[in-house]
C-alpha cells in the first residue's frame, strides 16, 4: 500500500511538471509566432496569437498544430491604387498549421476570420469632388452610416444651379464582394430637385467600390455586411502563411 501511495504521488508530480512544461512551451511559442507575424506583415503592433489544444508538446512532435487563433488590432491593407485602407479587429482561426523544423515558417491548411472597415475608412473610396449629374446639377456623397437590415445609408449633398439643397438626399445601398473589392450600389436612385437625371450619371456618384488586394498571409475577402460600427467582412483562405 505504501509503495502504491508513493507511485501515485510520483505520477501526480510528474504530471504536474509535464503540464507546467507544456504551458511554458506553448507560451514561448505564442510569443515567438506573434513576433514573426509582426515582422512578416510589417505590423505596427505585435498581434495576439493563441495556440489551442492540449498537450502542445505532442502537437510539436507531430509537426502540426491543430488550431491557432490570431488577432490583429489594426491592419493597413493595400487598395491597388497605391493607397491603403485600415481594417480593424481582424480575427483569424487557422487550422492545421504545419511548421518547419527550425520554426522559421508556418502555414495553415485553411483559415477563416472576420474584421471591420469603419464607415470613415470606406469613405476613402468615395469621390470627394462634386460630380455633374445633369444640367446645372452636381452631387457628392458626404456620409456613410448604418442603414439597418444589412444596408448602408448614403447621404448625398446636391446643388441645383449653384444652390445647395437644404437637406442631404438619403438612400439605402447594398454592399457585396466581387473580385477582391467591396462594392456599394444604391437599391433605388433618389430624385434631386425636379431634375430628370440619367441613371448612369447618378450612379457614377451613388455607386462605388473599394479594392482590398493584400491581407495577412494571403487570406481573401469572402463576404461583407453593413453593421452599426462599419462594414464587417469575413475572410478565408488556404495555405495561409502564419510566419516565414
Amino acid at each position: 500500500m505504501r509503495a502504491l501511495r508513493i507511485l501515485l504521488i510520483v505520477v501526480v508530480i510528474l504530471g504536474g511538471l509535464f503540464v507546467a512544461a507544456d504551458r511554458l512551451a506553448v507560451n514561448f511559442a505564442e510569443d515567438e509566432a506573434a513576433d514573426r507575424l509582426r515582422r512578416t506583415e510589417n505590423l505596427a503592433a505585435t498581434p495576439d496569437v493563441s495556440i489551442e489544444g492540449f498537450p502542445f508538446l505532442t502537437q510539436v512532435a507531430g509537426g502540426k498544430l491543430d488550431d491557432v487563433k490570431v488577432g490583429i488590432g489594426t491592419y493597413e491593407a493595400a487598395t491597388g491604387d497605391g493607397g491603403t485602407i485600415r481594417i480593424d479587429d481582424l480575427k483569424a482561426d487557422m487550422e492545421g498549421v504545419a511548421f518547419s523544423g527550425d520554426f522559421s515558417s508556418a502555414t495553415a491548411t485553411a483559415a477563416t476570420g472576420t474584421a471591420t472597415i469603419s464607415y470613415a475608412e470606406l469613405m476613402k473610396a468615395v469621390k470627394s469632388e462634386p460630380v455633374q449629374v445633369g444640367p446645372g446639377v452636381t452631387a457628392r456623397i458626404t456620409g456613410l452610416s448604418d442603414g439597418g437590415n444589412g444596408k448602408i445609408k448614403v447621404e448625398i449633398e446636391a446643388t441645383v444651379f449653384g444652390v445647395e439643397l437644404p437637406r442631404p438626399v438619403s438612400l439605402l445601398s447594398s454592399v457585396t464582394v466581387r473580385d477582391h473589392q467591396v462594392e456599394v450600389a444604391a437599391d433605388a436612385l433618389p430624385r434631386i430637385g425636379d431634375a430628370d437625371l440619367a441613371e448612369s450619371r447618378l450612379r457614377a456618384v451613388t455607386d462605388f467600390r473599394q479594392a482590398i488586394d493584400r491581407l495577412p498571409g494571403g487570406i481573401e475577402l469572402d463576404q461583407v455586411q453593413a453593421t452599426r460600427d462599419g462594414v464587417e467582412i469575413t475572410v478565408k483562405g488556404s495555405d495561409v502563411r502564419l510566419a516565414g
